[in-house]
């Protein structure tokens, strides 16, 4: 399933693979190329699309597109919840892209992996959560000055791929500080993420449950029925929001 923002808006063009990065002019070198470029865009699943994008690092050393074949792998083992293989392959895309919004987005894959790998008590704990954070504020910025990935989209349709990116980078902010349990921070960063994406309701279900442990129920309850009245929620969104609100609602009454 092509889930995050780059692949949303690249998908379902035949043609996607030659497009990502005009601004730069990368050229296919070959027919074989192209055709091993759109074998990774169209992979049906995460396996599939590691194996194509190897395969077109492999086959063709010299491509162009390098950081977009790193960036597949990076997303694809993300998607798998794979932390170790996302951190590893999104610091060799920073290393090959790192001023374009696939490099924008590896740091927050990373960011990601090691704010939901790091546990209270590890001994590098704030090693791991500062690293965290300097690559989350790193994406912010990059975010803001970068090309568009696809020459082909609007300047509006752009506008919202990057506010889907800087949505993601506050959200991993919040995540640093929930492992803190930095509650104060946790909220001002999953505000800032609903902020720059309010279709996203995972992220008001981070912050009612960072308000439910910050002893703000009133904000809590308000904050959870906005995701309880969303349409078309997923079950798991639904059910995680109505259990976070009645912890508010049990706390508010034992006050």
């Amino acid at each position: 399933m092509l889930k995050n923002v780059f692949l949303r808006l690249v998908a379902g063009s035949l043609a996607a693979a030659v497009l990502l990065a005009q601004a730069k002019a990368p050229t296919p070198k070959s027919q074989k190329e192209v055709d091993a470029l759109n074998a990774m865009i169209q992979a049906a699943d995460n396996d599939t699309r590691i194996k194509a994008a190897n395969e077109l690092l492999t086959k063709f050393a010299d491509t162009d597109f390098k950081g977009l074949a790193l960036y597949m792998i990076t997303n694809s083992y993300n998607e798998k919840k794979d932390a170790t293989n996302t951190i590893v392959y999104g610091e060799r895309v920073i290393e090959a892209d790192g001023k374009s919004a696939l490099g924008a987005h590896a740091r927050i894959m990373i960011a990601t992996s090691l704010a939901t790998t790091t546990k209270e008590f590890d001994f590098d704990k704030e090693e791991k959560l500062g690293r965290a954070d300097k690559l989350s504020k790193e994406a912010v910025e990059v975010i803001k000055t970068a090309a568009k990935i696809n020459p082909a989209l609007t300047d509006e349709q752009w506008d919202a791929g990057k506010k889907g990116y800087t949505a993601e980078a506050y959200i991993a902010l919040g995540m640093t500080a929930t492992v803190r349990k930095n509650w104060a921070e946790a909220m001002a960063n999953y505000k800032m993420a609903a902020e720059a994406d309010p279709s996203n309701s995972a992220t008001f279900v981070r912050l009612g449950a960072a308000q439910v442990s910050a002893a703000k129920y009133d904000d809590a309850i308000a904050t959870l029925d906005k995701v309880l009245a969303m349409p078309g929620q997923d079950a798991v969104i639904l059910n995680y929001a109505k259990a976070e609100k009645e912890k508010a609602v049990k706390a508010k009454g034992a006050k």
